[in-house]
């Protein structure tokens, strides 16, 4: 198989995972109307996928250190079809919500497992490059869920934009049936037992716990802010449609063309200089978000976007290349930080909004990013690259 074939099917992964966890976003306030509820109820969602995720992540990750890497993924992916036709069928709001929980039980084995896949069919040099890779693609699937989702919303309904969802989920899955490659370097565990065994002593790695902090906090700040950000812009003085609320999450796309660099800039400048750095940047972004000008705000989003899947491709090959035993377990025991972290953040971030609207949710999410660069300053090391 020829490696742009498995850079191809990389992406679709990535494309997959952040189209459905997402979508709901761009129609929130449609949603709320709908249902007749809050946002910190209709926020429930995303909650609820995100939850789903960080409970199952690393279960499945000791699962695929048994049974394998493509077969765990291609199978997730096409049985995503499934919840995704069910929450735009969902009479009730209490359906959408089960049925998205449904979603983030799928999730994990696509996003855990490709990334386990990739720390070990590359070699390290080039692992944090297709990491990269993944997490461009992610973002772009990010943008595309909710861009998609808005669009569609407006020309046939909010049950139409996601059956298109469910339409492009399918496609991906199709195609990393036939693009990727069974693996080749995957060291089979003795059993299950043994892989939920070396999953308890990740935690007792202060690297790798580190990591997983940084990954809690990535989440926690995506969720509040592009959860919450749609209230803002529905609302006078912008008063954004569903279709401009989607088309506002091109911001996306920055994550798409910089994250590809991620691994030549840890190489550079080693990965704690790098991720401070970012976070630094990051809070600028929030700043910007602040000033009642749509152009701004958009601006601060694009700074939002780029700095944390910057952050998160970081973080991420970090976990797949320091963990050389049980590296599917590791993974999992990440994404599950890394979900909890947005299911909290959804929660807060919608109590933030109840308190103080929208500088209260930046003001939460500007604490977190000081909370991250303690972690990264006091435990990553100087020159990991």
């Amino acid at each position: 198989m020829r490696p742009d074939l498995r850079h191809a099917a990389i992406a679709l992964a990535g494309v997959s995972t952040f189209l459905n966890l997402y979508a709901p976003q761009a129609v929130l306030p449609l949603l709320a109307q709908e249902f007749a509820v809050g946002p910190a109820q209709v926020g429930l969602t995303v909650t609820a996928t995100t939850l789903a995720i960080a409970l199952v992540a690393p279960f499945m990750g000791a699962v695929a250190d048994v049974l394998g890497r493509k077969r765990i993924i291609a199978a997730a992916m096409l049985a995503l079809t499934v919840p995704t036709v069910g929450v735009a069928l969902a009479p009730t709001l209490e359906i959408m919500i089960a049925w998205r929980f449904v979603q983030g039980i799928l999730l994990p084995p696509v996003f855990a497992v490709a990334i386990t896949y990739i720390g070990e069919e590359w070699p390290p040099a080039e692992s944090t490059g297709v990491t990269g890779i993944y997490f461009s693609a992610a973002s772009f699937g990010g943008f595309l869920g909710r861009f998609l989702t808005g669009v569609m919303a407006d020309w046939v309904g909010w049950r139409g934009a996601f059956l298109a969802d469910a339409a492009l989920t399918l496609a991906c899955a199709i195609g990393v049936v036939f693009l990727l490659p069974r693996e080749r370097r995957f060291v089979r565990a003795s059993n299950l037992a043994a892989a939920i065994a070396q999953m308890l002593r990740h935690l007792r790695n202060r690297q790798l716990l580190a990591t997983y902090l940084v990954g809690f906090g990535v989440l926690f700040n995506f969720i509040a802010v592009f959860t919450y950000v749609n209230f803002l812009l529905a609302a006078p003085p912008f008063n954004l449609s569903a279709a401009l609320l989607g088309s506002i999450f091109v911001v996306y796309l920055a994550a798409s063309f910089v994250t590809p660099l991620t691994g030549r800039a840890v190489q550079r400048f080693g990965r704690r200089r790098f991720v401070l750095t970012v976070l630094a940047v990051w809070g600028c972004g929030l700043a910007l978000t602040l000033v009642p000008s749509l152009p701004m705000i958009i601006g601060g989003l694009a700074v939002i976007s780029a700095t944390g899947f910057l952050c998160q491709s970081s973080a991420t090959s970090y976990v797949a290349t320091t963990a050389r035993d049980g590296a599917s377990t590791a993974v999992g025991l990440y994404v599950t930080f890394f979900y909890v972290g947005g299911s909290v953040g959804g929660a807060l971030g919608g109590a933030a909004w109840s308190y103080g609207g929208w500088p209260a949710v930046v003001a939460m999410a500007a604490a977190m990013l000081g909370a991250l660069a303690a972690i990264v300053a006091r435990v990553w090391p100087p020159a990991a690259r």
